[in-house]
C-alpha cells in the first residue's frame, strides 16, 4: 500500500475501472480504527462475488498512519475506493462534514445499500445521509447497549439502529435490546461478531511477530494498557491518578501503554509526570502486533469496546475502566470485568487477577469466524427481496 494519502473525494483505479456488469453496487463506511477489523472480512467475503461491486468510503474521521493506513495493509484490505478527509473536530463538526461529502458520495455512485459498522460518528453521519437518500443501510454491530447517554458511542448506536433497514447484531442481547426499544423482528438478524472474524483469521500471523520483544518484556508477564474515553483522559487528576497507578503497577510488572492519539494530547496540555520506571508509553501499534501483545498479556487494563471482546476470545483477564459496558456478553461469558474509575478499586482489582490462574472464558454463540459469511448472505437476500418488492425485510 503506498504512503501517500488518497486524494480527498476521487476515486482510486479499482472504481474508475470496475465492471459494470455486477447485480449489486453495496458502499461500505469506514471512519476510525475499530471500524477496520469489522468490515475487512465483509470485503473479503464480498471481494468473491461477482453479482457485487463493493466499494469502502474512508471519511478520514481519523488519519493517522499508525491509526488507519497500517491497519488497510494488516487486515489486507485493499486502499479505500473514497477517501473524504474529514478530519478531527467537534462531534458537530466532524458529524456534519461528513453527512455532506457523504451525500455526495451517494448521489454519484447511487449505491443499491450502505454498510456501516460500530459506533463511531461516521456511522450515524452516513446513516442519517443514506436513509433521507432512500438507499438502505445496514448495521454491523447493532443493538448494543450501555445505558449512559454520556458516551457519544451510545447516541450514535441508538439513532442508527432507530433508522437502519437491516440491524445485523453480535449477541443475542442486542436483539434483546433492539426488541424492547420497539424494533421490528423482521428488521433484526443475528449474525454473531464479525470482528472476531479478524481474529481468527490472523491470529497466527500476529502470534509470528512476537512483538512483545520490541518492548523488552516476556510473554505472558506484562500488564498491557489502552485509554481513551473522556472520562479517563479529559480530567487531569483522574488522567495523573491512573499513570501514578500504573507506575505502582509497574513496579510489579513491566506495563506497555500504547498511546491513542487523544489521551497523549492530554498527557501534554497537563503536564503530567509518566517517568516511572517499568512504564513504557509507546505509541500506537499495528492491529498484528497489537493482537499479539493481547495474547501475550498476563492482564488487560482497557476503555475500549473492542478490546473486552478480543480479550475474551483469547482468554486473557480484562478489567474495563468504565462503570458501564455495551458488551456485557465479554463479563458473563468471557474473561471481562468492569471495574469503573474509582482508583483504590482498580488497584485491588489488579491485585486480585494478578494473584490468581489466568481465567478461562466461554466462547460466545456464533463467535466462531463465520459472521461475516452470515452477513453477506442477510445482505444479498435484503437486497433480493427489495428489488423482487415482497415486502420482506421492511
Amino acid at each position: 500500500m503506498s504512503t501517500k494519502q488518497p486524494e480527498v473525494g476521487v476515486p482510486t483505479a479499482a472504481v474508475q475501472g470496475a465492471d459494470a456488469s455486477p447485480r449489486w453496487k453495496i458502499l461500505s463506511v469506514v471512519g476510525a480504527r475499530p471500524n477496520f477489523m469489522k468490515i475487512a472480512p465483509i470485503a473479503h467475503v464480498l471481494a468473491k462475488r461477482s453479482d457485487v461491486q463493493h466499494m469502502i468510503v474512508h471519511t478520514g474521521q481519523h488519519y493517522d498512519a499508525n491509526m488507519s493506513k497500517v491497519f488497510f495493509e494488516d487486515l489486507e484490505i485493499p486502499e479505500p475506493d473514497l477517501y473524504l478527509g474529514v478530519g478531527s473536530g467537534s462531534h458537530s463538526v466532524q458529524t456534519a462534514k461528513v453527512m455532506m461529502q457523504f451525500e455526495e458520495v451517494l448521489l454519484q455512485h447511487q449505491p443499491d445499500m450502505v454498510i456501516v459498522v460500530g459506533d463511531v460518528n461516521s456511522t450515524m453521519a452516513a446513516t442519517l445521509v443514506a436513509t433521507k437518500l432512500h438507499v438502505p443501510v445496514a448495521h454491523v454491530e447493532a443493538g448494543l447497549r450501555s445505558y449512559d447517554r454520556d458516551m457519544p458511542e451510545e447516541i450514535n448506536r441508538m439513532v442508527t439502529d432507530a433508522i437502519a433497514d437491516l440491524l445485523l447484531t453480535p449477541s443475542r442481547d442486542g436483539d434483546e435490546n433492539l426488541i424492547r426499544e420497539g424494533v421490528a423482528p423482521e428488521r433484526i438478524r443475528f449474525v454473531g461478531n464479525v470482528m472476531i472474524d479478524s481474529l481468527l483469521k490472523f491470529l497466527p500471523k500476529a502470534r509470528a511477530t512476537r512483538a512483545w520483544k520490541q518492548f523488552g518484556v516476556e510473554h505472558g508477564n506484562y500488564v498491557l494498557v489502552t485509554l481513551h474515553r473522556p472520562s479517563n483522559v479529559d480530567d487531569r487528576q483522574h488522567l495523573s491518578n491512573l499513570l501514578e497507578m500504573f507506575g505502582k503497577l509497574a513496579e510489579q510488572l513491566p506495563v506497555v501503554f500504547p498511546i491513542h492519539p487523544r489521551t497523549r494530547k492530554m498527557i501534554s496540555e497537563f503536564g503530567l509526570k509518566h517517568d516511572f520506571a517499568g512504564l513504557q508509553l509507546v505509541e500506537p501499534i499495528g492491529y498484528l502486533d497489537f493482537l499479539a501483545m493481547q495474547e501475550g498479556a498476563r492482564l488487560v487494563l482497557t476503555d475500549s469496546g473492542g478490546i473486552q471482546e478480543e480479550t475474551t476470545i483469547l482468554e486473557v483477564p480484562c478489567l474495563t475502566l468504565r462503570n458501564n459496558t455495551e458488551r456485557p456478553v465479554t463479563v458473563t461469558s468471557g474473561t471481562n470485568r468492569i471495574v469503573g474509575q474509582d482508583i483504590a478499586v482498580i488497584r485491588q482489582a489488579c491485585e486480585e487477577v494478578l494473584s490468581q490462574p489466568k481465567p478461562a472464558g466461554r466462547v460466545p454463540e456464533l463467535w466462531d469466524g463465520h459472521a461475516a459469511e452470515r452477513i453477506v448472505t442477510e445482505l444479498v437476500d435484503f437486497l433480493v427481496h427489495r428489488r423482487q418488492g415482497s415486502g420482506k425485510n421492511g
